[in-house]
């Protein structure tokens, strides 16, 4: 079952993800709208989402960044 990610979950997620990429240019966004994933930027840019899921009795968070085919260097 999929919730939304309350601010503490967002901060700690942030502070994970900028500690394993060594870098403070990440920064979670709470997305608009009701069921809205939270939005994943580098830099001001947007790169993907994370969702929080609860299965089995376990929590995880899934980030989710799509490669455009067109952003890929010749």
């Amino acid at each position: 079952m999929e919730e939304r990610l309350n601010t503490k979950e967002i901060q700690r997620v942030q502070q994970y993800l900028r500690n394993v990429f060594g870098t403070e240019r990440i920064s979670l966004k709470d997305g608009s709208g009701k069921d809205a994933p939270v939005e994943v930027h580098v830099g001001g840019e947007f790169i993907g989402v994370i969702y929080r899921n609860f299965e089995e009795g376990e929590l995880s968070y899934d980030f989710n960044m799509a490669i455009l085919d067109e952003d890929l260097p010749e």
